[in-house]
Formats: C-alpha cells, sequence, structure tokens
C-alpha cells in the first residue's frame, strides 16, 4: 500500500524558534513505515520551502521553494527549482506552527481552499481561540466561568474601570505571554497597553484569579474525545511565560510543572470533563490545550471553581511542551500521538 504523504509545515512568522523544535520532534517521531513526510520550512521572512528535515539551521541546507496550492485541482504543492515548477501531491497536511499566522485560522483558510485535509482545529475555531476575548464570551454563554475583562482596540485610551486589581493587561490575540503586564494600580495601565500593543491592535484588560493553573489536552472530534493527564503550574514569583526562557529545555526559573497534577483524582476528573466542554463549546477538532484556574472557595475548602484561561489549538510537540507530556502520562507516546492525529484529521 502507498504511504500517506504528509506535509509538515513548521516555522513560520511568529514564534519560529519553538516552532523548528517541536517539528524537530515530529520528525523524529512519525512512522515513516507508514507515511511519507515532507517538510516545508516557512522562514521568518515568510518565504516557504521545502527542505529535507527541520533542524536550527533549516534553511542554510538544501531547500527549494514551495506553496501549497490553493487550487483544489493540484491536490498538493508547487515546487520551484531552477525556474522549473513541478507539483508534488500530498494527502494531508500537519501544521506545527504557532501564534499568529499558524494558529489563527490564516493557514486553515488555505488549507481549506485546497481541499487537503490537515491536522488540528478549523477557521472558525482557529479564530475564536486566538481572540481570547471571543473565547471568553463563547465560553460564558455555554456556562462556563471565565475571568471578568474588558476591551481596548488601538484608538481606546485606557481608563479605570470597575475591574479589581490586580489585572492582566495582554495582546487580545498572540500567544506564548508575550506582551502580558501584571497590573497592581490603575497608574500602570497605559504602559502596560502599551506594551500589549506591540503584538496586537485589540489589548485585553481581565481581572486576575487567584488560583492553581491547570491544563488538559484535548484530543479528537465531536463526542469521540480522549483526554491526557492533568497537569499543574507551580509558580515561585512573576507569570508562567512558557517558551520565553533562555533554555527551556532545561526548565523554567520561575515555575515548575507536574504531570498528573497534585490533585485528588476527583478534581482532576473534574478539570478534564470541563476541558471537554471548553473544547465543544468553542467547536474546537483534532487537539488543543485547553488551560484553566482551579480556584479555592475560601468559605467552603471543599468547593472548587473552574474558570477558563485560554485555549492552545496548535500546542508545542517540543520535548519539554505540556500536551505531549500529558498524553504521555497516559500511555500516548508522541508516535502514537501522531499516528491518531492523522486518523482524526482523515475522519474529518
Amino acid at each position: 500500500m502507498d504511504k500517506l504523504k504528509i506535509a509538515v509545515l513548521f516555522g513560520g512568522c511568529s514564534e519560529h524558534a519553538v516552532s523548528v523544535k517541536s517539528a524537530i520532534e515530529v520528525a523524529n517521531s512519525i512512522n515513516t513505515q507508514k507515511y511519507e513526510p515532507i517538510y516545508i520550512g516557512i522562514a521568518k521572512s515568510g518565504a516557504w520551502k521545502m527542505c529535507e528535515k527541520p533542524c536550527a539551521n533549516w534553511e542554510s541546507g538544501d531547500c527549494r521553494e514551495a506553496i501549497i496550492s490553493p487550487d483544489r485541482n493540484t491536490h498538493g504543492l508547487i515546487a520551484i527549482q531552477d525556474s522549473e515548477c513541478k507539483t508534488v501531491h500530498i494527502d494531508m497536511v500537519f501544521p506545527v506552527l504557532h501564534g499568529k499566522t499558524g494558529e489563527d485560522g490564516s493557514v486553515q483558510g488555505l488549507l481549506e481552499l485546497s481541499g487537503i485535509p490537515y491536522v488540528g482545529c478549523d477557521i472558525q475555531s482557529s479564530v475564536i481561540c486566538m481572540d481570547k476575548s471571543l473565547a471568553y464570551i463563547v465560553a460564558k454563554s455555554a456556562g462556563i466561568a471565565t475571568p471578568e475583562f474588558s476591551i481596548l482596540t488601538d484608538t481606546d485610551k485606557v481608563i479605570p474601570n470597575s475591574l479589581e486589581y490586580p489585572v492582566f493587561v495582554k495582546p487580545a490575540r498572540s500567544g506564548s505571554s508575550f506582551g502580558v503586564t501584571k497590573v497592581c494600580n490603575a497608574n500602570e495601565l497605559n504602559a502596560a497597553a502599551e506594551t500589549a500593543r506591540q503584538y496586537d491592535s485589540k489589548v485585553l484588560i481581565e481581572q486576575a484569579i487567584v488560583g492553581t493553573e491547570v491544563g488538559c489536552a484535548v484530543l479528537g472530534n465531536g463526542s469521540d474525545l480522549f483526554v491526557g493527564e492533568v497537569d499543574q503550574v507551580s509558580l515561585t514569583h512573576g507569570i508562567f511565560r512558557i517558551h520565553q526562557e533562555a533554555a527551556p529545555e532545561k526548565g523554567s526559573e520561575n515555575a515548575t510543572i507536574t504531570v498528573p497534577a497534585n490533585l485528588p483524582v476527583q478534581t482532576r476528573g473534574q478539570i478534564q470533563k470541563t476541558a471537554k466542554a471548553i473544547y465543544t463549546a468553542l467547536g474546537c477538532k483534532g487537539l488543543a490545550r485547553v488551560d484553566m484556574f482551579l480556584q479555592e472557595n475560601p468559605g467552603n475548602p471543599g468547593d472548587r471553581r473552574i474558570v477558563l484561561n485560554e485555549v492552545n489549538t496548535l500546542p508545542g510537540f517540543t520535548s519539554y511542551s505540556r500536551y505531549p507530556r500529558m498524553m504521555s502520562a497516559t500511555g500516548i507516546t508522541l508516535p502514537k500521538l501522531i499516528d491518531r492525529l492523522i486518523e482524526s484529521a482523515l475522519m474529518r
């Protein structure tokens, strides 16, 4: 039987370095007995290039221009070398991209035009999850607890509102905590808003939630969902800034991630159930990592409230990334996970 040709997209204009690291892990784990991977790197400039394999200096290797054709009759790549064009059929695309132009619906729109199946969320759910304010509105309408928030556009002046301090000021559409500032009084709002606007014209001012940061990996479509073990983020100080450390492979200087979370089994089950509900309400498909807060009720120690933090529709696949670690804790290794993601995309 012919192998499925899987185009693995990596790099991109946003969060480029972690995407390359994720793609390296995928390349090392994909079953080449079943699949024929074709690696397409997207340079920081936006140029698309077919390369032999992802690595730290992939652009300096043997590369040629290659782009996915939006023409459904092509159903694949247009590769360009020595001024000659060649079409390369592909059966599926595995986007290993993060942040803007990667998981915000942009690439998903191209793939919908092309008619090529792809791993991960569709256009609508990618757009909603990328915009934290939209995700909160949709989730809240489904009965899920979210932080209170307000929005600033690029022309709005920062005016103290009814939210209680501390608040977090962040880009509404960005990833990995870039541009996020914890604000403890109104005098700090303007500077925090300007920091956030370096990453997005739409700024979110969000009520700080006092609680334990937890996450849950979700896999599948519709009602056929599988969840990984719950993880727990413990901070010594500051805020959690995954993928922004100088050497993330060695761990974070202010955060420890425990898998499974150091919580009672019943509580972990409640978090998993809530993650499924959030995933379903936001229309996610394929995979997503759902980040939440577990908040204790001071008046009733046994009463816990789960609050949505954010949903990452194309989480990292590096050796230290949370999504594969949560799945691995249930016995699903990265090669098995890649298999299941491809199967899930084919079944949509």
